[in-house]
């Protein structure tokens, strides 16, 4: 198992709030959800922290191979829930919440799972390539003057846009992330491909596929290139580049950008 990893903040005067690990036959990325300048979590704990903790907790979940991913993934929730519920408010919708990818090798295949913006990189020995990401958050953005079900309208018509997203984090037909309810896990895309139709896979927070789905000076195949050949720390290189060149134009001017590639042949 040969893997290699890239990570990088966003800024250099701010901590890097994305984890990537792995265990004999997994592994797995962390992308922490910034808090809005100024919106209080309600928790004590610092993003980067729910992202590192998430991390390593689930870094031994999926090593149990009787659970499915989303198993997983639902008891590392709760083991970080567990952790800091005692003095910090896990019920207020600012609350530390974290996006993230998984791969895992099982019994001939290569399973996986996704939630929220994060992005799963598959590539198949045919020369295609497949990115699986969960698209619910941009699905949301057109749609977001209306409130979540259940919600009053008018008190949802004086929120601000942070407040707006928060009210639709973890509700149906809103976006999911890993947070402080376990059963997000639940609501997470998984799939699995056979091992011997895949020559690599690579693990991605949504500041290293910036070239891909912001910016979109590169296809997902062009992606898979770049991660073969020059490897992760040469996508966000090429990433920093398109940045300080041509600033996206709504969002942060760059992002921490974490890419992990995991070759499956050879």
């Amino acid at each position: 198992m040969r893997i290699t990893v890239a990570s990088e903040p966003g800024r250099a005067d701010r901590e890097n709030e994305d984890f990537a690990g792995a265990v004999p036959g997994a592994a797995l990325v962390v992308d922490g959800a910034t808090a809005p300048p100024g919106v209080a979590s309600g928790c004590v704990h610092s993003v980067a922290w729910y992202a590192r903790t998430l991390g390593g907790l689930l870094l031994g979940t999926v090593t149990d191979l009787r659970l499915s991913l989303a198993e997983a993934l639902e008891l590392a929730i709760a083991q970080v829930g567990r952790i800091h519920s005692g003095g910090c408010d896990l019920g207020s919708p600012h609350s530390p919440s974290a996006t993230l990818a998984i791969a895992r090798a099982r019994g001939g295949l290569l399973e996986y799972l996704v939630l929220c913006d994060s992005t799963v990189l598959l590539d198949h020995r045919d020369g295609t390539a497949e990115a699986v990401t969960d698209d619910r958050l941009d699905l949301l953005r057109p749609r977001i003057a209306t409130p979540p079900e259940g919600a009053d309208p008018l008190a949802y018509e004086r929120l601000g846009p942070v407040e707006r997203f928060a009210a639709h984090r973890n509700r149906p037909g809103g976006f999911w992330v890993a947070a402080a309810d376990p059963l997000a896990a639940r609501q997470a895309l998984t799939g699995a491909v056979p091992l011997d139709e895949l020559r690599s896979v690579s693990l991605l927070t949504d500041g290293a596929t910036r070239l891909a789905d912001l910016f979109a000076t590169l296809s997902w195949p062009d992606l898979r290139t770049i991660l073969t050949t020059d490897g992760p720390a040469g996508l966000i290189r090429r990433t920093r580049k398109t940045e300080a060149a041509t600033p996206p134009a709504s969002g942060k001017p760059s992002d921490d950008a974490t890419a992990l590639h995991w070759p499956l042949t050879g």
